[in-house]
Parts: C-alpha cells; sequence; structure tokens
C-alpha cells in the first residue's frame, strides 16, 4: 500500500521538479506542468500518462486506475487509488511522468544514474 510519503523525496529529487500546495493538494510540477497530483485527503494520485494507452489501463485495471473528471479528459492524465499501489509501482509511475515533461536529455541522464529505476 503506498502513500504520499512513499513518493515525496522522489519528487522533490528528480531535476527541475518542485512541490506545491494548490488548495490543500500536494502538486509536482516541473516549470508550471503538473506532472503528479495528490488528491486533499492524499487517497488519490493522479499523474500524466499517455492519452492513447490511457484507456487500456483503465479498463485492465479498474479498482486501481480510473479516468479524471470529463473537463481533464484533454491532458494526459490518469488517476489512482494511492492505496491498491504498491510503493516501488508509484515511484516509477512518478518517474514515468517525470519523464513525459522533462526534455529528453534530463530523461536519460536519470536512466544512467539509475539502472534499476526509482525502487
Amino acid at each position: 500500500m503506498a502513500s504520499v510519503e512513499d513518493v515525496r523525496p522522489l519528487g522533490s529529487s528528480l531535476e527541475r521538479s518542485y512541490p506545491v500546495v494548490v488548495r490543500g493538494c500536494l502538486k509536482f510540477r516541473v516549470g508550471q506542468i503538473v506532472y503528479v497530483a495528490f488528491s486533499r485527503d492524499e487517497t488519490e494520485m493522479g499523474f500524466a500518462f499517455p492519452k492513447d494507452e490511457r484507456a487500456a489501463l483503465v479498463e485492465g485495471q479498474p479498482g486501481r486506475f480510473h479516468l479524471p473528471r470529463t473537463s481533464e479528459l484533454r491532458f494526459n492524465w490518469v488517476e489512482s487509488t494511492l492505496a491498491a499501489l504498491d510503493p516501488a509501482e508509484a515511484r516509477e509511475f512518478v518517474v514515468d511522468a517525470w519523464r513525459m515533461v522533462v526534455p529528453k536529455k534530463l530523461a536519460r541522464a536519470y536512466d544512467l544514474a539509475h539502472p534499476d529505476g526509482p525502487g
């Protein structure tokens, strides 16, 4: 069972990433782009995810993942029930979301420095 504390240090340590609190919700940004956000009660984690793969993820594991609100479907975004993820899996989603919003050069450098992933 993952929690915000399992991913907070990682989100804060990724290059160009920084935490913000908006309306009581913790979010991680690169520049002005939000790539991970938690619900106010910290039970849900939304993260950047390719639109073309989103339906398969949600349909394949509906108890763990769900689509964002209708007004947010235009974004590369999916949401998860945090308790349904294990900590290592949650960290992987954070890094994958971060990769979507940083230059490829930074993502490659991270992969070289962390060949086994975020752990």
